[in-house]
């Protein structure tokens, strides 16, 4: 297979891969970044999967077998704005909130939270992370009560089943475009929208048949470049504004840092016995505040 360009993934979950026929390339995907046997059985109803492409989302929720047996439910999201870490809370509580109907069980399946962003977050190494937590944890022995349930209450219990959520984050522009994993192949096709020749991660190949862009309709096709164009015109705007933020936060900093030093200044040259009006021409400083310090 040679080097293949293929349409940006947050474009496929928007618009391609909520089809039944492409779930073998969520499926390799999320087997690559769990280490585990992912198989995703059907797209739930959700707000984030409406039909409507207006409404829309870059999120779609999915519920999948891992290992042949527990049944998750993955929310896969991709963002490109800065602020974003309250909608990953509020995505991952309606995938959980919309398993429980009225009058049911509260038998949650484990949601897993899986968000890819364009902008580093503040990171300075890497480009996968991973959030969960065991359990409740005393404060005083350090005991850990698990975030399980059993699926029954009689003796002998089933085996208790983890139900907390896993949130990964993916952050594709911090990767180096080193490969050492398989999983890397796919960060790589994240960050680049290329498989390579020679990447054989689990649903890399079926992303390249499937996603090809030189297999776009003409008009599909230009539809899509008009997005890619508005996303970098997008993407100038939010960073020329981010630049103007930090460049206003240091000239703010370099102005408080001056009215310091002639404070300081004026307090010494008060200290010496100068006369507070010549202080007060010397330093611009107000007589009220000469006074003061």
């Amino acid at each position: 297979m040679s080097d293949r360009t293929i349409i940006s993934f947050d474009y496929a979950i928007k618009y391609m891969l909520r089809d039944k026929a492409n779930f073998d390339i969520l499926s390799g995907f999320l087997s690559e970044l769990l280490g585990r046997d992912v198989f995703v059985i059907e797209l739930l109803e959700s707000e984030s999967n409406k039909a409507d492409d207006e409404a829309k989302l870059n999120r779609v929720d999915l519920k999948a077998k891992i290992d042949g047996g527990e049944i998750a439910v993955f929310e896969i999201q991709f963002y490109r704005q800065v602020d974003f870490f309250g909608k990953i809370l509020y995505g991952v509580s309606r995938a959980i909130s919309e398993q429980i109907t009225g009058g049911g069980k509260y038998d949650i399946k484990k949601v897993y939270s899986v968000s890819i962003a364009y902008h580093n977050l503040g990171a300075k190494q890497d480009y996968l992370f991973l959030a969960k937590m065991a359990g409740f944890k005393g404060t005083h022995t350090g005991e850990i009560i698990p975030f399980a349930q059993t699926k029954g209450l009689t003796p002998p219990p089933s085996p208790a089943v983890d139900i907390h959520p896993e949130y990964y984050l993916i952050l594709p522009n911090m990767f180096d475009e080193n490969v050492k994993s398989s999983f890397d192949e796919w960060i790589y096709t994240l960050k680049t929208s290329t498989v390579k020749s020679g990447f054989t991660a689990s649903g890399l190949k079926e992303a390249a048949d499937k996603l090809d862009m030189l297999k776009m309709e003409p008009s599909k096709r230009r539809v899509y470049e008009r997005i890619l164009e508005n996303r970098a015109n997008e993407n100038s705007i939010l960073w020329t504004a981010i630049m103007d933020g930090r460049e206003e936060g240091r000239e703010q900093g370099r102005a408080e840092g001056r009215a310091e030093s002639i404070r300081n200044v004026a307090k010494n040259l008060k200290s010496g016995g100068v006369d507070i009006d010549m202080i007060a021409k010397s330093t611009g400083l107000p007589m009220e505040e000469i006074l003061k310090l």
